[in-house]
């Protein structure tokens, strides 16, 4: 099957930039939500980002107007989704929500269309079934931030043809990435499992005051050579993310190892995610 119009769900600071990225790549592009508020702001994101293309000499003027034809921002689901080959679901990390979402894609979308889900953690095998569909459902996760970064995990569920997987990787090196292929479900897939055994270590030795959150980071950037420490990252990612993640995992498996640690717990109860809100575990400028 050949992947041309793309909608992706969620205009956050993940979905506004997979849409941006698909309408560079030629794609005709969807992007929904919710919120008119998160749809202006992806907007403007997208206007800014191009001219900042544009005045570094990267884009032409001709190139610049070409994306912003190809790229449409909608509140309405049935509008963005009704001709997509592809749907990547970019919403709150939370399952009962994504399960409705894909209740209400699979009733919009043509029959040809793959629903794909951006998560972190939560596997297909847990929506497919929502849908009538589960042969086309996958879960197709990028990273913060998607302009930027180069990996897709592209995650074969017990439901998943071959079919969709083979496209699915087709269409990640469309958009300029390196698809990682997960052959079987696992909480966390590849780069999460290992990312979450460091985080979760950073915060342990933080909440222990073994050493403070600049030391943290200082040690696993200059000893491990890693571009960001866990801390900091975190801060990028998100720590309401992260804290609904574990929550989620928490939730699942009854286990107080999965819950979050009061590190998280205490900037999630302030309000302070990171860099979105301008404070974290650092302090940003607005």
């Amino acid at each position: 099957m050949e992947v041309k119009t793309i909608c992706v769900v969620g205009a956050g600071n993940m979905g506004h930039q997979i849409a941006l990225q698909a309408a560079v790549s030629g794609f005709t592009v969807y992007c929904t939500d919710i919120s008119e508020e998160t749809l202006k702001k992806a907007e403007a994101f997208a206007v800014k980002w191009l001219s900042g293309r544009l005045e570094k000499g990267k884009m032409s003027a001709e190139e610049v107007e070409a994306v912003k034809g190809r790229i449409n921002f909608t509140d309405s689901l049935e509008t963005a989704a009704r001709n997509a080959d592809l749907v990547i679901e970019a919403a709150i990390e939370i399952l009962n929500i994504k399960r409705e979402l894909f209740a209400d894609l699979d009733r919009i979308c043509p029959s040809h269309t793959i629903l794909a889900t951006n998560s972190s953690y939560i596997v297909s095998s847990r929506i497919a079934d929502a849908t009538n569909r589960p042969d086309k459902v996958l879960n197709m996760h990028w990273f913060n931030p998607a302009l930027v970064m180069k990996l897709v995990e592209v995650v074969k569920g017990p439901h998943t043809s071959e079919e969709t997987v083979e496209t699915v990787l087709k269409v990640s090196r469309a958009l300029g990435k390196v698809p990682t292929r997960v052959n079987k479900e696992i909480y966390g897939f590849v780069a999460n499992r290992i990312f979450s055994a460091i985080t979760k270590e950073g915060c342990y030795l933080l909440d222990q005051g073994i050493a403070s959150i600049e030391d943290i980071d200082n040690a696993v950037r200059n000893g491990l050579g890693h571009p960001m420490g866990p801390l900091e990252l975190l801060d990028l990612t998100g720590i309401d993310l992260e804290y609904n993640v574990l929550m989620e995992r928490f939730q699942e498996t009854g286990d107080v190892k999965d819950k979050p640690s009061p590190a998280i717990v205490q900037r999630y109860a302030l309000g302070k995610y990171g860099r979105k809100t301008g404070s974290g575990f650092y302090e940003y400028k607005k």
